[in-house]
């Protein structure tokens, strides 16, 4: 079983290529698991269950999470952000919202991917948003 943190650098990169190729995540899934397959390592790579729940969580809640990240992100369209960025968000939301994971564990791992796939204006980015989605989300379960 690979660790959180490669299970989300993984859904990252297939939610990036599901945006990049306007594929379906099955298919994106079966493409990346087929890399993994080298002449030396001829075995089945072991299935990565929360990279999976990650990854079909964000496609199936796509439109809930890209309101939420438009609405936090003060003058930024989400279709001008970097596609990077726009997964990162989107991954780091989706876990925010449907896991128990606690929100400072999903902030940092999302600064970490936008830094080490986009950048460090990337990650500030990010941790801006998804702060101002944290203390939404915060706000909104106090006052329900």
């Amino acid at each position: 079983m690979p660790s959180r943190h490669l299970s989300r650098r993984r859904a990252l990169q297939l939610l990036y290529e599901c945006d990049l190729r306007k594929i379906a995540p099955d298919d994106a899934l079966k493409d990346y698991f087929q890399t993994l397959y080298t002449e030396e390592n001829e075995q089945q790579p072991s299935q990565d269950e929360f990279m999976e729940q990650l990854l079909y969580g964000v496609i199936r809640d796509k439109e809930l999470l890209d309101a939420l990240i438009t609405r936090r992100s003060e003058n930024w369209k989400l279709e001008r952000m970097p596609m990077v960025d726009r997964n990162v968000l989107r991954l780091a939301a989706w876990e925010m919202l449907r896991t128990p994971t606690p929100a400072a564990v999903v902030i940092d791992q999302a600064i970490e991917l936008a830094r080490k796939f986009s950048g460090d204006e990337s990650a500030r980015f990010v941790n801006g948003v998804l702060d101002a989605l944290r203390k939404g989300e915060e706000s909104a379960k106090g006052a329900g």
